[in-house]
């Protein structure tokens, strides 16, 4: 190859890209706006948030050492625990009656749909004060019951239970049924037609997702419980918020008592709403609320 040939192929221009010159980059970029109005509203909210707080901490009427000092104390103790004790129980038989109501409710049997239907109707028309009183006082009507006097047989505690869990139920049955009929009806259509018995179907099929719809307000019921428990009060119930209660009636010391309850109220709700939390976590897994 001659050197005329060397330089030709040197200088020749280079090939054009397959792929053609690269287009500018045309794209707008979208630039957020200046959100003054938000960052001024949360700086407002909170300079208002410290000042109540610095107003609570040094505003002496408080009496925070008293606070501290009756925050512990055996009386506050053991009305707290008969509130978590009164919380747990009514729950309890309040959901297991509610469960029942609610199967009514969905039942076939009309008489079992309109008895279910009254109850629920009935209890949740009547205020839980009006119901507590009417229990307090039902040796009025029935001095005896099974050969025993009324009063002998239904104490403060019994009768704080019974009334609550009357009206818990009426609530948790709607929360059931709510459930029940969130489940795909589809779901249940393809376990009968794979064999799978009606027990087994409630059991693997509706419950584990009607879960999902039962607990988000099942929690709120509970946060709602432990603190409608404080109504018990009117019937002398010694629950944590009577407890307080009797010693500020000899102290006079309202503020400081009330404190410790209100602090205990929000410690163990607290704690409830975390445990909420976990339990909802749990049964949405796999769901897109959970992702």
């Amino acid at each position: 190859m001659s050197s005329d040939t060397l330089a030709k192929v040197e200088t020749s221009p280079p090939s054009p890209d397959p792929a053609g010159p690269a287009a500018p980059d045309d794209t707008p970029r979208i630039v957020p706006r200046p959100r003054l109005g938000q960052w001024t509203a949360a700086a407002v909210v909170l300079v208002l948030l410290a000042l109540a707080a610095t107003s609570v901490v040094r505003n002496e009427a408080f009496q925070w050492d008293v606070v501290v000092d009756y925050f512990t104390t055996a009386s506050v103790l053991r009305g707290l625990w008969l509130t978590l004790w009164l919380t747990a129980v009514v729950m309890a038989l309040g959901f297991a009656l509610g469960a029942l109501l609610a199967i009514g409710r969905l039942s076939a049997n009309p008489v079992l749909r309109a008895v279910s239907w009254g109850y629920i109707w009935f209890f949740r028309s009547m205020p839980i004060l009006v119901q507590l009183l009417f229990w307090f006082n039902i040796g009025a009507l029935y001095p005896q019951l099974f050969g025993v006097k009324t009063v002998d047989l239904l104490g403060p505690v019994t009768i704080a239970v019974i009334g609550l869990t009357l009206h818990e139920a009426a609530y948790a049955a709607e929360v059931v049924r709510g459930g029940i009929l969130s489940v795909d009806r589809g779901q249940i259509e393809a376990a009968q037609s794979l064999g799978l018995g009606r027990w087994r179907r409630w059991r693997r099929i509706v419950l584990p997702q009607a879960m999902r719809s039962i607990v988000p307000p099942a929690g709120n019921m509970l946060i709602g419980t432990l603190k409608g428990t404080s109504i018990v009060s009117v019937i002398a119930v010694q629950d944590l918020l009577y407890s307080v209660q009797l010693v500020y009636h000899r102290t006079y010391q309202v503020i400081p008592l009330l404190m410790v309850a209100t602090i205990w109220y929000v410690v163990v709700t607290s704690v409830l709403s975390v445990g909420q939390y976990y339990v909802e976590r749990h049964y949405a897994r796999g769901s897109e609320r959970a992702r």
